[in-house]
């Protein structure tokens, strides 16, 4: 029998491509968790299921039957009891249904953010120490404790792009544009993954074999990208800033942009290096890491010119969306005002 999934988050950024990967993938039943009941029209494909993370008595009998639960949703950004209640009480609550229904495979979508400002270079799960720098990094982090506990599967990323992505390359133009100028000097390396090669990783973890179930790893692409490379990809990508264009030094930089918070911490987070190793996670889940970033930005190129501004730093969004990316200074693509 084909195995059976339940996808949290299913209607944000990385669960739909966690949702896409399966219907790709073939010969995997999917059940969506909701909120508000199942979107209108036929969905023969797919079953729904009503809960809430914010309401654990509403994920009672969500995990029945179901072989493997992929958690990606949380909440980001906001009232920091309400973060506690969604990310950190709302995932323990979902890992005591899936024991209750007996459950074995349970994969939890994090972000290295968990692990604070850096620099970070070359590091392997393990090798650093928790730090969350906000409530809402905290009960991320909290709810890691919880997957990692019942022997579940914690999957962090740091920079994620792609289609649905409404931070990293939109936050990446803001800068560009707010600048006027390519900030001078060597930037740091960051870590990034295609949102769609994300998707296939958290399934794949979800029906992974029993010795690489379990534990932390890092899901990014095997090459990091320096901070000017990626710069440089989205300036041509979008015809911004001709090679002629003059280099602003990094102190002017952040002079310029001190009234502008989201351009400044995009600065911030690409002067240092975020650089995260686990390239053997590919081979394990059996799934390619996709391009890296300035292979892969090009084909994404039309989804991103009408994408909204990126929000300011802790603005915070009232709903649930995965939070993947960004671990230095505030913010996430999914985690404003981390």
């Amino acid at each position: 029998m084909s195995p059976h999934v339940l996808v949290t988050g299913s209607g944000g950024f990385v669960g739909g491509h966690v949702v896409a990967a399966a219907g790709a993938a073939g010969g995997v039943r999917l059940r969506l968790l909701a909120r508000t009941g199942p979107p209108p029209g036929p969905r023969p494909a797919l079953t729904f299921v009503r809960g809430d993370l914010a309401e654990p008595a509403s994920l009672a009998g969500v995990c029945d039957g179901v072989d493997a639960v992929v958690h990606c949703a949380s909440r980001v950004g906001g009232d920091p009891e309400e973060l506690r209640r969604v990310n950190d009480l709302g995932t323990r609550a979902l890992v005591e249904e899936a024991q209750r229904a007996g459950v074995r495979r349970f994969v939890y979508l994090s972000t290295a953010a968990v692990h604070g400002r850096g620099p970070f270079r070359a590091v392997r799960p393990g090798e650093v120490p928790l730090a969350p720098v906000s409530a809402t990094s905290r009960t991320r982090a909290a709810a890691e404790g919880h997957v990692l506990a019942a022997g579940g599967t914690v999957l962090r990323p740091h920079l994620v792009y792609g289609a649905g992505d409404r931070w990293v390359v939109p936050g990446v133009l803001t800068l560009l544009r707010a600048l006027g100028a390519r900030p001078e000097g060597r930037l740091g390396r960051q870590s990034a993954v295609d949102a769609a090669a994300l998707g296939r990783a958290l399934l794949s973890a979800a029906l992974a074999p029993p010795e690489h179930r379990g534990g932390v790893r890092f899901v990014n692409h095997p090459r990091p990208v320096p901070g000017e490379d990626l710069l440089t990809a989205v300036a041509e990508t979008y015809g911004l800033l001709p090679g002629a264009a003059p280099g602003l030094p990094l102190e002017e930089a952040r002079a310029r942009l001190r009234g502008h918070p989201v351009a400044l911490h995009h600065l911030e987070l690409l002067a240092v290096d975020h650089w995260f190793d686990d390239a053997p996670v590919w081979d394990a889940l059996g799934c390619s890491p996709g391009p890296s970033f300035t292979e892969g930005l090009p084909r994404y190129a039309t989804r991103y010119r009408n994408a909204e501004p990126a929000p300011p730093p802790g603005s915070g969004r009232r709903q649930y969306t995965p939070d993947a990316a960004l671990c230095a200074p505030s913010v996430s693509p999914g985690e404003k005002g981390r």
